[in-house]
């Protein structure tokens, strides 16, 4: 995994590449919103349903593994004061892979770039 960083407006921001894809940190994009809690920003772009229809049609046309069954449920309880989504709960429930998360120092969660 080599990792390296974009200046974006002066921030450093992470980019990350593993088994020949290109990664975005978008927690690093975060923390020009929140820069105490960046994960919180995060999770809060997941509960939104224009996210979720991003997220969903991306991996629709780029993951043939991707859970559609499982995303269905979700993305009729996005938006609502009760739904919450972490990157990683939507890693789980849909088999999603342009988004990865990695845990500990410099962890975060991270975009997929481009489509190979």
């Amino acid at each position: 995994m080599a990792k390296q960083h974009l200046i974006v407006k002066e921030v450093a921001i992470r980019t990350l590449k593993t088994n020949g894809n290109d990664f975005i940190c978008i927690t690093d994009i975060a923390k020009q919103k929140n820069s105490l809690e960046p994960k919180d920003v995060v999770k809060n772009w997941f509960r939104l349903k224009n996210t979720l229809e991003y997220l969903g049609l991306w991996e629709q046309l780029n993951n043939p593994n991707f859970k559609g069954v499982e995303f269905d449920p979700l993305l009729k309880e996005a938006g609502s004061n009760a739904f919450t989504m972490s990157p990683t709960r939507w890693i789980e429930l849909t088999n999603a892979i342009g988004i990865v998360t990695k845990s500990g120092a410099g962890g975060g969660t991270f975009a997929k770039r481009k489509t190979n």
